[in-house]
């Protein structure tokens, strides 16, 4: 018994990571769905509001802005929208001279709040949602609206790529979740979007509670409702990723301690209106992913339960000391293979510490920028 719940445990944490972008490879080899790949033509593109929920991002909501009203899409099919969710600082101000068309001057009550608001005032058909410092290329918005095209489709998230941040391995993990997610489109759809550059039908917008996250809950929520969430690779925005793995453990940290709300009580978990394959997706992308750190205490612990009984636990057990180790050196040591292991074992206890987080006080609400992101 000790010894199948080892292997099970290491069986699955390979599989999340390894075996299932496999399957995902197999399986889009046999039935990849077809996808748009040129822009429609002017006269057919839906009017857009572009939104941009801010919290004291006076030093950039002006060059957001400006990327923005650099972007190929007609002006007059384009509102900008700035959500300010209590800024401290100039933020309303700057948005309002940068040439927003709508600046909400909210009280402080969170990012899903601010979006909310922001979505009530909205003229277009598509609410497409970016960070403040996140700069879109000048043909993302047009790229991004492509896939609206078949009425199907209810979210699109774009491609973000991070810049700078030499300390962090967040970069190289990005690239890897950008080609799970590609694949994971051209099935059953994308499992999980980004807050930097996304887009949802304006009448398939729906208000969340402050724990949730667009990331997670619009691709699954509307799944249930009968609409694909897709990736569009083309529509790239760049933003600067944490300049640290300290603070990138930080930032996940902070990113998972609604993780229990959206998983149990916002329905993550429940398969009811999945299809099948969105389902297999779910359990095999997010909801293993997310046992992780209990999937390693638990193979650790048997494993040194299991020591005298081959000669394979006495390897196995060495492995996972080895990665300890190496993320332990990787700190002081600047070697690409100690660092990606002390990115794997903190990110991985990210999920945990912001669960304990959650534990401790109670679902989130309001929201905090990452250090050295703009």
């Amino acid at each position: 018994m000790l010894e199948a719940v080892f292997w099970i445990s290491v069986g699955l944490i390979a599989y999340t990571h390894a075996g299932y972008p496999l399957t995902l490879w197999v399986l889009a080899k046999l039935r990849r769905r077809p996808t748009l790949e040129h822009p429609r033509p002017l006269e057919e593109l839906p009017t857009v509001s572009l939104i941009v929920a801010a919290y004291d991002e006076a030093e950039v909501i002006a060059a957001k802005l400006e990327n923005a009203l650099a972007l190929d899409y007609p002006r007059e099919r384009l509102q900008l929208i700035v959500a300010s969710d209590g800024s401290s600082d100039a933020t309303v101000e700057a948005a309002r001279g940068a040439g927003a068309d709508l600046v909400l001057d909210l009280p402080r009550g969170g990012k899903i709040a601010a979006q909310d608001a922001a979505a009530q005032r909205a003229s277009g058909e598509v609410l497409a949602f970016s960070d403040a410092n996140s700069f879109w290329r000048t043909d993302a918005l047009l790229r991004l609206v492509e896939p609206f095209a078949d009425p199907a489709v209810g979210y699109v998230c774009g491609q973000l790529q991070l810049t700078d941040g030499d300390d962090n391995q967040e970069g190289l993990y990005w690239r890897y979740e950008m080609a799970v997610r590609e694949l994971e489109s051209g099935l059953g759809g994308v499992t999980a979007g980004n807050g930097g550059i996304y887009a949802v039908r304006g009448d398939a917008y729906m208000p969340l509670p402050a724990s949730a996250s667009h990331d997670l809950s619009l691709p699954f929520e509307l799944e249930k409702r009968g609409m694909r969430a897709l990736y569009a690779p083309w529509a790239v925005a760049e933003e600067r990723m944490v300049p640290t793995l300290e603070g990138e453990f930080a930032r996940k940290r902070r990113m998972m301690v609604g993780l229990w709300d959206i998983v149990v009580r916002e329905g993550m978990l429940s398969p009811r209106g999945y299809r099948p394959l969105f389902a297999f997706q779910i359990a095999s992308h997010r909801l293993i992913r997310y046992l992780t750190p209990l999937l390693h205490l638990v193979a650790l612990a048997a494993n040194i339960a299991l020591l005298g009984h081959g000669w394979v636990y006495a390897v196995t057990l060495a492995a996972q000391a080895a990665i300890l180790l190496a993320a332990l050196l990787g700190r002081f040591v600047p070697l690409a293979p100690l660092r990606i292991a002390r990115y794997y074992v903190l990110t991985t206890a990210s999920i945990a510490a912001g669960l304990w987080d959650r534990a401790r006080r109670g679902s989130p609400g309001t929201w905090e920028k990452a250090a050295g992101t703009r």
